[in-house]
């Protein structure tokens, strides 16, 4: 089964020393150069900066448009892995190693299933034949 881990961390000013980014950089590729090897490795992306955020709402029939992000709150989404798991328990091993964050109260990885839907687009029928 797919699943999506989370990353979310809190934003640091000014970020990490060059030397924290290093060795984070040097994590992150660990785990993902391991999870491509095994064969489970489907994406991971860094987010930008909550700053470079924008919320929609629908409210009244209106857009409402809002710059950053959808809650004021200390951890912000910072990125993601999507592996394909054995299971929960082969999930929450590989969200142990991502290391972003999840060091004390520094942050966290939330797991997330991801079901298996039919295509939601109908193939569209061939044109009929020329006359």
């Amino acid at each position: 089964m797919r699943y999506l881990m989370l990353i979310y961390s809190r934003e640091v000013e000014g970020g990490p020393s060059p030397e924290e980014d290093k060795q984070i950089r040097a994590g992150h590729a660990a785990v993902m150069g391991d999870a491509m090897r095994r064969g489970i490795f489907l994406g991971a992306e860094k987010l930008a900066a909550p700053s470079t955020a924008t919320t929609v709402r629908m409210g009244d029939g209106k857009t409402l448009i809002t710059d950053g992000p959808f809650a004021e709150t200390k951890e912000q989404l910072a990125g993601y892995y999507m592996l394909e798991c054995r299971d929960l328990d082969d999930a929450i091993e590989w969200a142990a190693r991502i290391p972003t964050g999840c060091q004390g109260n520094e942050g966290c990885i939330e797991i997330r299933p991801l079901p298996e839907f039919p295509p939601r687009v109908p193939q569209r029928p061939p044109d009929p034949p020329a006359e």
